[in-house]
């Protein structure tokens, strides 16, 4: 049967017919921008980060306006500078950037070094000044999220600096213990890694601030695991799979002094970052893939516990992450 006859049967009749040699991008073109994005991410850490920004960059969908270095842990018996993390991410987010062949498209700043009330602190004046004025915008509606994988002290620090940026975007935050009803890590309840990057940061965010939060706690964002196997063929796709795969090769590497053995997968916990935002539905945008449920916005306290508050604004939290979307669909534009 030929296809304009199985086109006529399927009630296809009207819809232009392609030839079958015609290249991908010409029969399902890229659509416009649907959001503006900010990425905040402690990107010389755990390599997650760095996978979840080259996919919002290679995402048509996702109009990446800023990218913030932000910092790790800060303990304070620290040296001044702590390694000037924040410096660090920067540098790692311009190298990513060289090696997708985009230098310069993407404003790159450093954060805060330290979190929130340590007296060594590094400001994050640059940063704060850069996340205002694209929250502040008033050339377009396109809706802002920002995307964070790490801690929150940019983002603290911006809407203690300018509260009036709360409602105009939303928060995806990768971070935050389980919620009750869900059965915590097997070695029993515990801080959450991110949480525990600037508690006065997320304490602020959560129990002081007006922003709508998304968030994937702990739970959630365990979910997202890669194999090795798949990975190793990352790493042959070309130049940016390649880079990507040496920094999780680096990072694994260095656990094995300490006698950890990581088995046969990683987890790349931010790659909801992309889901949540890039990756919404072609009708009634939305994460319609995955799923949530909602809650007053509560309060926290200093070791991350959820203190109730019936009249905190709505939460998002998210339960299941659609795990086949985001990598195939990662993999699939970093192989191109």
């Amino acid at each position: 049967m030929d296809l304009s006859r199985r086109a006529a049967l399927l009630g296809l009749s009207a819809l232009p017919m392609f030839p079958l040699v015609a290249r991908a991008e010409e029969i399902l073109p890229d659509s416009p921008p649907r959001m503006r994005v900010i990425v905040d991410n402690d990107l010389a850490g755990d390599p997650d980060g760095l996978f979840a920004l080259a996919h919002a960059l290679r995402s048509p969908s996702a109009d990446v306006r800023l990218i913030v270095g932000s910092h790790l842990h800060s303990p304070q018996d620290a040296e001044p500078d702590d390694g000037h993390q924040a410096d660090k991410a920067a540098a790692k987010a311009r190298e990513l950037l060289d090696v997708m062949g985009i230098t310069g498209r993407v404003p790159v700043v450093r954060g805060a070094e330290g979190a929130l009330g340590r007296a060594d602190r590094r400001d994050s004046a640059q940063a704060v000044a850069a996340i205002v004025a694209e929250a502040m915008r008033s050339d377009t509606k396109t809706p802002l999220f920002y995307t964070a994988g790490a801690g929150l002290t940019d983002l603290a620090a911006a809407l203690r600096a300018e509260p009036r940026i709360a409602p105009r975007m939303t928060l995806v935050w990768i971070g935050g213990s389980e919620h009750a009803g869900v059965a915590p890590l097997a070695g029993g309840a515990q801080p959450e890694y991110n949480f525990t990057i600037d508690p006065a940061a997320a304490q602020y965010v959560f129990g002081e601030s007006a922003i709508p939060i998304w968030q994937v706690p702990r739970n959630a964002y365990r979910q997202m695991l890669v194999s090795l196997a798949e990975l190793r063929l990352l790493g042959q796709s070309g130049p940016v799979g390649a880079w990507l795969v040496a920094q999780l090769a680096r990072t694994r590497r260095a656990v094995v002094p300490m006698g950890l053995n990581l088995g046969e997968t990683y987890a790349l916990g931010d790659s909801p970052l992309v889901t949540l935002t890039a990756l919404q539905s072609a009708f009634e945008p939305d994460s319609a893939s995955c799923r949530y449920h909602l809650a007053p916005t509560p309060r926290l306290d200093g070791q991350g516990a959820y203190l109730p508050r019936p009249d905190g604004r709505p939460l998002r939290v998210y339960d299941w992450i659609d795990t086949r979307l985001t990598f195939a669909d990662m993999f699939a534009k970093l192989h191109a």
